[in-house]
């Protein structure tokens, strides 16, 4: 039995720290895991930018509300979930996602947790798992799933290569460079052809 595996942002919506570095005029929160392959320090690094500004929770959530699937995603998902089991498998957090859950028709997400002071300035954050999105692909496979995964940065990497296919999803030249072996996709058609031809 297959299961798909998804990233979400840059894939399925844009990047959530893009958008908000935008709306606050903080150009260095445009840092995502496509520059920067430890998600720990990127995550720590994030966090000490918003307490020196003075944003918490609220503002990116109000960022987040604004914020729509890229175009063709949900059809992309929809046609997907017509043929198979799908996982989004995100490091972002149930805080900021569910929003843009609804908008894609919720769709299983397994993601982390924020962790919140009463004032909403954001102290902290708990994974889920380490490493968890290869995690996942590996415990899913143990359940007796084959897995087919795709994403676009560093931290997807290893559940792509875990998966008895996987693919890269409008990805960074650098990524694509390095990593030849993996097909890459621009648009939702080709991928979705491709996924539909490895299930």
């Amino acid at each position: 039995m297959n299961i798909v595996c998804l990233d979400m942002e840059g894939v399925l919506v844009p990047e959530i720290w893009i958008a908000f570095a935008e709306a606050s005029g903080i150009p260095e929160l445009k840092k995502t895991t496509r520059d920067e392959p430890d998600y720990d320090k990127l995550m720590k690094w994030r966090i000490g930018i918003l307490k020196e500004h003075g944003l918490g929770l609220k503002e990116i959530q109000d960022t987040i509300a604004k914020i729509d699937p890229l175009p063709g995603a949900k059809e992309f998902l929809d046609s997907l979930r017509e043929e198979t089991q799908v996982i989004v498998l995100s490091d972002t957090f149930s805080q900021f996602a569910m929003p843009l859950m609804k908008k894609l028709g919720y769709p299983a997400l397994f993601c982390n947790e924020l962790e919140v002071a009463d004032n909403g300035e954001i102290t902290g954050f708990k994974m889920r798992c380490e490493n968890s999105k290869l995690t996942t692909v590996k415990h899913l496979q143990a359940m007796g799933f084959e897995t087919i995964a795709a994403g676009d940065s560093y931290n997807d990497l290893g559940m792509i290569k875990a998966s008895k296919a996987g693919f890269l999803f409008r990805s960074t030249d650098k990524i694509k460079a390095d990593n030849p072996e993996l097909e890459a996709f621009e648009e939702f058609d080709d991928f979705l052809a491709a996924i539909k031809g490895a299930l």
